[in-house]
């Protein structure tokens, strides 16, 4: 997937065109500020989405969730984290599973994303993606800087007229 900030949404519709089944996993930590993202962007879901989806809150710590994922059998997984990808702050991108298992490790958590992206596409057989968004405060301290909340309402609202 190579996509622009504003391409992300085509992207996204394409590659969520063939689901049956959805997690969306919020990957990030409440006390680092823009890393938070992606729990916010599930919160801000819950709730609002069809049955069909299955929104978990990974924080920081995405490989306890791997069987729950694995269990669900969804046709479709897709990962929203903070990524360091030298970006302005705010920008997003998505990314297939591929690219980031063979890939540097990108966001700001321990865990290589990598990892846990192998293990969720052998077993679960299912199609990933990584919606990353560019921080830009991680240092600690709590709630989004303004231009990452815009992305997060942004993302939010796509995600709804979508699914």
């Amino acid at each position: 997937m190579n996509n622009t900030e504003f391409g992300f949404e085509e992207e996204l519709k394409n590659w969520f065109s063939s689901a049956k089944s959805v997690v969306i996993a919020g990957i990030g930590n409440d006390i680092r500020r823009d890393d938070f993202i992606g729990v916010k962007i599930v919160q801000d879901l819950q709730g609002k989405v069809p049955a069909n989806v299955h929104l978990i809150e990974c924080e920081t710590v995405p490989e306890s969730f791997m069987d729950e994922i694995v269990e669900l059998k969804p046709s479709h997984v897709l990962l929203v984290d903070a990524a360091i990808l030298g970006l302005n702050p705010g920008d997003i991108r998505l990314y297939d599973a591929e690219k980031v298992v063979n890939g540097p490790s990108i966001t700001t958590h321990m865990l290589p994303l990598r990892v846990f992206c192998d293990y969720i596409t052998q077993m679960a057989q299912t199609k990933l993606a990584l919606l990353l968004v560019e921080p830009k405060d991680t240092d600690f301290g709590e709630g989004l800087t303004e231009e990452v909340a815009q992305s997060a309402g942004r993302i939010v609202d796509f995600l709804l007229k979508i699914l």
